[in-house]
């Protein structure tokens, strides 16, 4: 289950990335909103949510888990375990919050700008939560 939770997110990431960006150019080139623009948004949403459920599943059988039920003063006094424990579920679930939010406000826009502007801020800040509280060192 960790295997495919680190696996899915380099996958997660990647898709998040490239939605940031093509929402940039789009604002900043003053481009269409396009269907191609709506898949994008709505397969990193699906792909995030997914990573969601996997990561949900693997935290509650893993040791983290455990460590915090049995002793939650011991944890949050490493940095590593705090890390795993709590920082990165609670980032990475608001991360998916802030995508889901951006996902139901772009649908209310009806200019293209607009659109783009909600994917940067809502995508963009989701992005940021994530690439603060990846555990790097557990990742490579």
């Amino acid at each position: 289950m960790k295997d495919i939770h680190s696996y899915w997110a380099y996958l997660v990431l990647a898709i998040l990335i490239f939605t940031v960006v093509n929402a940039i150019i789009g604002l900043t080139q003053k481009k269409e909103f396009t269907d191609k623009d709506l898949r994008v948004g709505l397969f990193t949403l699906i792909v995030s949510h997914i990573q969601l459920l996997i990561g949900l599943g693997w935290y509650f059988m893993s040791p983290w888990y455990k460590a915090l039920k049995s002793g939650a003063g011991d944890v949050m006094g490493d940095k590593t375990a705090r890390l795993l424990a709590v920082e990165h579920p609670i980032m990475m679930i608001l991360a998916i919050i802030l995508i889901t939010i951006g996902w139901s406000k772009h649908k209310k826009k009806t200019e293209d700008s607009a659109k783009f502007k909600t994917f940067v801020i809502f995508y963009g800040l989701a992005l940021v939560l994530i690439l603060s509280r990846i555990p790097w060192n557990n990742w490579f």
